[in-house]
C-alpha cells in the first residue's frame, strides 16, 4: 500500500513538472533561422530583447505611396495652404505633416516568415498570404536591433547580427525547459489612469524571470532575477522599493530599471494590444502567475483580413463596406494609437467594436470586451485623421465614399 502511494505520487510529481515546463514555454516565438552560411537554426527566438512572445509587436514603417488612395477629394481651405521646400510639400494646413512611410506594428503570431532586405528593411509574409515591407524605424529591424536570440536544443543560446539572416520561418513550436524562465506578468497600478493587467516587458527590457533587474542598496550594487521580486513601488523619482517573495525588501536607486531614466513599463494584453506606462505616471507593479487563457498561441493568429463595418457622418448618414482609417490602416492586425495621461495605448484594430469621436483632439475607443478608452494625441483619433475611406468592392481601390474628420461621427467594425 505505502509503495503504490510512493508511486502516485513519484506520478504526479512528475505530472506537475511537465505542467510547469509546457507553462514555461507555452506562447513563445519559435521557428527556424536560415543564416547566409546555409546552417537553419531552430528554437525559441528573443528578439530585441523586450519582444518573446507571439503577442509582441514588431514596430516599423511601411511605404504609404505603394497603399495611397487614389481619392481625387480634398478640402477646398487645403488647397493653397501649403509649405513646400525644392517643390516637395511638406505641410498641409488641416492636412498635417506629409510623408512617404507611415507607423506599422504586427504581432509577431500574423507572421510566416521574414526576410531582411535591402538596408535595414524585411518583408513580412503573413499567414494570409499577404506581403507587407516594414520599413525600419526602432531597434526591432536592422543593424541597429539590441539583441537577437535563439535557443536551439543542440547548442544552447545563439546570438545573431542581423546581417547573418537570410530569412526566417515561423512555425508552432516545442516544449524544452528555457534558459530565460517563464514570462512576467501582473498588474500596474499608474497615478491617474487605472490599473493594466497582463504580460509585463520592465523598462522596455526584462520580460523573462531570468532576466536582471540592477540597482544601488547604500550604495551596494544589487542583481535581483526578476522571478525573486513581488512588487516593485515608485517612491521618487530617482529610487523605488523592491519587495522579494522572501519577505525581504530594498530601496534600490542609481539605475535606469528603478529611476526616471526607465523607459515605460510595457503591458501586453491580448484582448487589446500594447499598452506603456511611463515612470512619472508609474505607482507599482505587483507580479503574479498568469492565468491558464493569457497564454497566446500562434495558432489564434490568422494573418488579418480587411477591415469591415459602418461609417457614420454627423448627418446620420452611413456608409457600409471595407474600410481605410486615416487613409492607412485597413487590415484586422494593424493598430490604432493614443495617449490618455501619459499612458500610451496601441490597440489593435481586431479588438476594436466601435471608435465615436467625443471632440476634435478626443476620440471613445470600444473593445470587443466592453472596456472603453479615451484617446487623443494620435492623427488616429483627433484632427489630424486624413479621413475614412469605405470600399464596396474590396477588390476596387476607387472608394465609394471619403468622410472627412470634421464630418465624421463613429464607426462600427465587423468581428
Amino acid at each position: 500500500m505505502i509503495q503504490r502511494i510512493t508511486h502516485i505520487g513519484i506520478l504526479t510529481l512528475l505530472l506537475i513538472l511537465a505542467a510547469s515546463l509546457v507553462s514555461a514555454e507555452k506562447g513563445r516565438i519559435y521557428g527556424k533561422i536560415y543564416t547566409d552560411r546555409g546552417d537553419v537554426l531552430e528554437g525559441a527566438i528573443r528578439w530585441d530583447k523586450n519582444e518573446g512572445a507571439w503577442d509582441d509587436l514588431i514596430d516599423g514603417n511601411k511605404d504609404r505611396d505603394r497603399r495611397s488612395s487614389k481619392s481625387k477629394r480634398r478640402k477646398y481651405r487645403d488647397k493653397d495652404n501649403k509649405v513646400s521646400i525644392f517643390g516637395l510639400t511638406i505641410y498641409n494646413e488641416g492636412g498635417g505633416w506629409s510623408g512617404s512611410s507611415s507607423q506599422a506594428c504586427i504581432a509577431f503570431g500574423h507572421i510566416k516568415t521574414l526576410t531582411p532586405t535591402s538596408g535595414n528593411d524585411a518583408e513580412l509574409l503573413l499567414k494570409s498570404g499577404q506581403e507587407v515591407e516594414i520599413i525600419n524605424s526602432s531597434t526591432d529591424l536592422g543593424d541597429g536591433i539590441r539583441e537577437l536570440v535563439i535557443e536551439t536544443a543542440e547548442e544552447g543560446e545563439l546570438e545573431l547580427e542581423w546581417d547573418d539572416i537570410e530569412y526566417i520561418e515561423f512555425e508552432e513550436g516545442g516544449d524544452f525547459d528555457s534558459e530565460f524562465g517563464d514570462r512576467l506578468y501582473g498588474t500596474v497600478t499608474t497615478s491617474r489612469a487605472g490599473e493594466y493587467t497582463g504580460w509585463i516587458c520592465w523598462d522596455v527590457d526584462e520580460m523573462f524571470t531570468e532576466d536582471i533587474l540592477d540597482g544601488s542598496d547604500r550604495r551596494r550594487k544589487r542583481k535581483i532575477e526578476f522571478g525573486k521580486i513581488e512588487r516593485i513601488e515608485r517612491i521618487s523619482s530617482q529610487a523605488s522599493m523592491v519587495y522579494l517573495k522572501g519577505g525581504k525588501k530594498y530601496r534600490l536607486d542609481d539605475s535606469n530599471d528603478v529611476d526616471s531614466g526607465n523607459r515605460g513599463i510595457v503591458i501586453s494584453d491580448l484582448k487589446l494590444g500594447r499598452i506603456i506606462v511611463e515612470w512619472d505616471e508609474f505607482e507599482s507593479l505587483d507580479l503574479k502567475g498568469p492565468p491558464a487563457d493569457a497564454y497566446p498561441d500562434y495558432n489564434d493568429f490568422d494573418g488579418g483580413r480587411r477591415l469591415k463595418g459602418a461609417v457614420y457622418d454627423e448627418d446620420g448618414e452611413k456608409y457600409s463596406g471595407y474600410i481605410r482609417w486615416d487613409d492607412d490602416e485597413e487590415y484586422t492586425w494593424e493598430v490604432i494609437d493614443g495617449n490618455y495621461r501619459s499612458v500610451e495605448f496601441d490597440i489593435v484594430l481586431e479588438h476594436i467594436k466601435s471608435l465615436e469621436k467625443i471632440s476634435r483632439r478626443t476620440s471613445r475607443v470600444t473593445l470587443w470586451d466592453g472596456r472603453t478608452f479615451r484617446l487623443r494625441d494620435s492623427n488616429d483619433v483627433n484632427d489630424e485623421n486624413k479621413g475614412i475611406l469605405i470600399f464596396t468592392n474590396k477588390d476596387d481601390d476607387d472608394e465609394d465614399a471619403f468622410i472627412d474628420w470634421e464630418d465624421f461621427d463613429r464607426v462600427d467594425f465587423e468581428k
